[in-house]
């Protein structure tokens, strides 16, 4: 049996936030610093950028990641390409074009810990089945998923949509149930979550702010006003909008 200390407590690093198979490993202060950087990675430390590593348990289950994600593995852990046939590949192929992930997202299943790359961004859990028929993520936000979820490409309900809404033609949706996680450019709680309960509500953002909204919302993309003259002169021009019951996750910043 392989031990190791990579969840215990130290003074640099710290389990902070655990949901499904994963775990979220933060080093709360950078010590493998020089005299040169120590002062600039103290107070990025402070302010929060800080390096985070994903943990998955595996205990006979599976999970998904993104292509390059893995850093080592320990235990009886086995990595699969998750490609069913040349129809599924080239099926992945065409994918990846369109939302331009990797074509083939390997699977990791066994007993073990697979430990993940450090990253500076931020790392979100999301629970997938909260999201109802699926939610639909921005581009470059999947990092992994339990092998439960239902990982697809989804196309814009308009052309005009994706021409002009800064989203993409098409984007990844994750299904079913399971874990899912997500690398943000913003914190949890700095993100705004909006909630349309009625089929009549919408959401209207000048950008493409929205990093995650729920699959049954429908996205358009419009005017401002009613004119184009009064679009010009509100200075706001064209206006991703969202309509219908569901959820949006949204980003203060891009």
């Amino acid at each position: 049996m392989v031990k190791t200390n990579i969840m215990q407590e130290s003074g640099c690093r710290k389990i902070t936030e655990s949901a499904g198979c994963f775990s979220l490993l933060e080093y709360q202060r950078d010590a493998s610093v020089g005299f040169q950087t120590a002062v600039t990675e103290y107070y990025a430390s402070r302010m929060g950028v800080r390096k985070r590593q994903v943990i998955a348990n595996l205990n006979g289950n599976g999970i998904i990641i993104q292509a390059g994600a893995m850093q080592w593995t320990a235990g009886n852990v086995e990595a699969s390409s998750n490609v069913k046939g040349a129809g599924d590949f080239a099926k992945k192929l065409i994918g990846s074009k369109m939302t331009g992930e990797a074509a083939v997202k390997p699977r990791y299943s066994g007993f073990g810990l697979m430990i993940m790359e450090p990253t500076y961004k931020h790392i979100l859990f999301e629970e997938v089945s909260a999201w109802g028929s699926g939610m639909v993520i921005d581009d470059g936000l999947f990092l992994a998923c339990e092998d439960t979820v239902i990982n697809k490409v989804v196309a814009r309900n308009t052309l005009s949509s994706a021409a002009l809404g800064g989203e993409g033609l098409f984007n990844t949706s994750l299904a079913g149930r399971g874990v899912a996680v997500l690398e943000s450019p913003v914190p949890r709680e700095e993100l705004i979550v909006m909630e349309l309960t009625e089929p009549t509500d919408v959401v209207k953002i000048d950008g493409n702010y929205a990093i995650a909204w729920s699959e049954s919302l429908h996205f358009t993309v419009e005017r401002t006003t009613k004119t184009l003259l009064g679009s010009a002169a509100s200075g706001e021009g064209l206006v991703n909008v969202y309509r219908g019951v569901g959820k949006i996750l949204m980003a203060p910043v891009r």
